[in-house]
């Protein structure tokens, strides 16, 4: 696992370097190729490690390079192991709290956002706790739960930052529409073909504590604009 950590930082830092490169013009003085890749690396493995979360003692790392590269390791590859494992199991520690404190952030600021949403011009409340506003009203067939539906979309977090949407794409979305999130599942079998509205979805009909990727986190609360341009039975 600790050979995987550093061989992981090392290809990383290959990807950066080599993108940086191909935008140059001009190639760095043959003379200094190595002192200055050696410090790029430096820099990428600690940008790397710094972008995962992870804090290390400095001098304990630099000397633990020193120590490799002279074949003077102090430790056996058995303690070496054990001290790895017990660093990983600080640094989830670490990350679970994180995560706590992010979504405790975010159930907070949706419950405030979703409380003032609802009292906007339009904004209609469902009994899950579902928001919507009806932009565009069609006159097609309402989904059922075992209707296929084709989509245009656009995601975002209450702050505004888009995470996802098939306008970007230049294409819609095809699905079940049981195979979403729940206040999707909810809102389209209440939308009718032709229909444009915007959702507004507590994080339990949402993706919960979990979140998902990197741009959702735990207990957030999204935003949809949804156009159902066709259903499939």
């Amino acid at each position: 696992m600790f050979n995987k950590l550093i061989t992981s930082c090392l290809l990383l830092s290959v990807i950066s370097l080599t993108a940086v490169a191909q935008d140059e013009e001009k190639p760095a003085p043959i003379g200094d190729v190595v002192k200055d890749g050696s410090y790029a690396f430096g820099v990428n493995i600690m940008n790397n490690l710094k972008s995962q979360g992870i804090e290390l003692d400095l001098q304990a790392f630099m000397k633990g390079i020193s120590d490799s590269s002279s074949d003077k390791v102090e430790k056996t590859d058995q303690e070496l192991q054990a001290a790895f494992l017990a660093f990983q199991q600080v640094l989830q520690k670490m990350a679970a709290e994180k995560a706590s404190k992010a979504g405790e952030n975010n159930e907070k600021e949706g419950e405030a956002f979703l409380a003032a949403n609802a009292k906007k011009e339009g904004v209609k409340v469902t009994k899950s706790g579902l928001q919507y506003k009806v932009i565009k009203a069609g006159e097609g067939a309402s989904p059922k739960p075992t209707s296929k539906v084709t989509t245009h979309y656009e995601g975002k977090l209450i702050n505004g930052k888009v995470f996802d949407s098939s306008y970007k794409r230049g294409a819609p979305a095809t699905f079940g529409v049981n195979q979403v999130i729940a206040g999707w599942t909810e809102a389209l079998q209440l939308m009718k073909e032709g229909d444009q509205w915007e959702l507004y979805i507590p994080s339990n009909l949402a993706y919960g504590e979990r979140g998902a990727g990197a741009d959702i986190g735990p207990h957030s609360t999204l935003i949809f604009k949804i156009e159902l341009i066709k259903v499939d039975d």
